[in-house]
């Protein structure tokens, strides 16, 4: 099982992004997945997550914000980051959860930065 995150970087402030997880190894349109990110010095947090039938749902804070998408033919979730703030900055982290069949899995993040 792989997750692999991708799209992180530096952007200004204002700028956005574009998130990609890739998995392999699951049955990906089984599995909701969900998005997290860790601030430095900071505990994770919820981002967003989508479920296997694509009902989405975001922390309040992100609302209007970020959008989570996914594509099951290419077992990928997606992220979009429009007007980013540097509070955004973190590692950002894909999880992939098959709910009531105790499989659940991370990937190993990707830095987004955002300088103000």
């Amino acid at each position: 099982v792989r997750l692999v995150e991708s799209g992180g970087g530096l952007v200004q402030a204002g700028g956005s992004l574009r998130l990609s997880c890739a998995a392999s190894g699951i049955f990906f349109s089984m599995h909701t997945m969900t998005w997290y990110r860790q601030a430095p010095g900071k505990q994770r947090e919820f981002v967003a997550r989508i479920g296997n039938g694509g009902s989405t749902f975001y922390a309040d804070s992100l609302k209007g914000r970020f959008t989570i998408s996914r594509d099951n033919a290419k077992n990928t979730v997606y992220l979009q980051m429009n007007s980013l703030k540097p509070e955004d900055t973190a590692v950002y982290y894909c999880n992939a959860e098959w709910v009531g069949h105790g499989m659940n899995y991370w990937g190993e993040g990707t830095l987004v930065t955002v300088s103000s």
